[in-house]
């Protein structure tokens, strides 16, 4: 029952990297160097502002989704 539980974690770990990679990189390309000014801390707080709710509320959805649209039916 532990080695499932451990498979569960690491594809979960997996998913969010996939989306929190491209995601901090399009969000760091397009309002990086209008933060450039702030303090790290605030930058932080800008970028988890909007990242936290698109990673909840839409992008780990979205990978739900398509992971059942492409995954193989198990019969």
């Amino acid at each position: 029952m532990q080695t499932m539980k451990t498979k569960a974690k690491v594809m979960a770990m997996f998913k969010i990297w996939l989306v929190i990679y491209p995601s901090i990189t399009l969000l760091s390309f397009l309002i990086g160097p209008q933060l450039t000014d702030l303090p790290l801390p605030a930058r932080n707080l800008v970028l988890t502002v909007i990242l936290v709710p698109w990673m909840i509320l839409a992008g780990l959805p979205l990978l739900e989704s398509a992971i059942k649209l492409l995954a193989p039916k198990k019969q």
